[in-house]
């Protein structure tokens, strides 16, 4: 290997066809960067390769040079205009695979079921795949066959985000002026008229998800591992656990910033209890007996939510886990 075990060498190969066809995206506003920082925060991307017939997509040339992607260019072979960038594609990283044993990551930039065989056979070999495409342009299939998946956020998608946001703290500032206002009128109609608007604000920004926006995978996931634990659980193993399960799991998408936080909805829930044993936190199941001479030590109820939720950030992510 490649001698440095706690850094992932990860190759990416781009279906650019299948990126930009009906999807949302077009070849003039196609950005990989967004993406491309998901995957540096996992390892090292030594391999960039993007794979299509180029003379139809010219105006995203400049923008993939600039992230130091490889263009391979596969003219159409058949009449009907099919090309082989599929094929292409499978054979090169399978070439890289067997070739290169450093590589231990393969990311496949498309969301078409015919690279399922392809994702099987890296997976065989001891690769992990992580899928790359546009949610609603991806089967079902290819996302089962990978270890991980991460969506691309359309440029509508992405505006409609940014709005919801904007409409939030708008919301917020407007509840917190009426509070103010109804303060000097009345003392006890203005804690109410504040109490409401902080939590109109936490509802529409999205920071403090109710109880029910917590997935049902990550709470059947918590008490299955908690059920069979001899001891206090790593995070990082929960995390894990749900990914293997569903490959395109995102916290952010039931409104939690960080899995740190989903774990918190859950204590909330009574699923599960955090303890800290030294410099790391743990979870244990809400009934867990601690006392018989063990260091670890709950959460006090009168801490800082600020302060607790700066210690909710230190656990380990997987990837750190695993190399150890």
């Amino acid at each position: 290997m490649n001698g440095r075990t706690n850094e992932h060498r990860i190759a990416l190969f781009l279906d650019f066809e299948n990126l930009v066809t009906n999807t949302g995206i077009s070849a003039s506003n196609f950005d990989l960067q967004p993406s491309l920082d998901r995957l540096l925060e996992k390892g090292k991307v030594v391999f960039r390769r993007a794979y299509c017939d180029w003379s139809r997509f010219n105006d995203a040339k400049l923008g993939l040079h600039r992230f130091g992607v490889e263009l391979i260019d596969v003219p159409p072979s058949t009449r009907a205009g099919k090309n082989g960038a599929d094929m292409r594609l499978v054979i090169d990283a399978l070439e890289l695979c067997y070739a290169r044993e450093s590589i231990d990551t393969f990311v496949i930039a498309s969301g078409d079921s015919d690279f399922c065989p392809l994702a099987y056979k890296l997976r065989e070999n001891g690769r992990t795949v992580i899928g790359l495409a546009v949610k609603e342009s991806t089967s079902p299939l290819f996302v089962n066959a990978c270890d991980e998946f991460i969506y691309l956020r359309t440029r509508q998608r992405s505006e409609k985000g940014d709005k919801e946001k904007e409409k939030g703290r708008h919301g917020a500032a407007e509840e917190a002026g009426h509070g103010k206002r109804a303060r000097h009128g009345r003392e006890a109609t203005g804690r109410g008229s504040k109490a409401e608007g902080a939590q109109a604000a936490t509802s529409s920004g999205g920071k403090a998800p109710a109880k029910s926006d917590v997935p049902q995978i990550a709470r059947e996931v918590v008490q299955n591992l908690l059920a069979r634990a001899t001891g206090p659980v790593n995070p990082s193993l929960i995390k894990e656990t749900i990914v293997r399960k569903e490959p395109d799991f995102d916290e952010s998408e039931y409104g939690f910033a960080t899995f740190a936080k989903l774990l918190a909805a859950l204590e909330q829930e009574g699923v599960l209890r955090r303890i800290q044993q030294g410099r790391q936190w743990y979870v244990v199941g809400p009934d867990a007996d601690l006392a018989g001479g063990s260091e670890a030590k709950t959460k006090k109820p009168g801490r800082a939510r600020a302060e607790e939720e700066d210690e909710l950030e230190s656990y380990p992510d997987p990837e750190e886990d695993d190399a150890l």
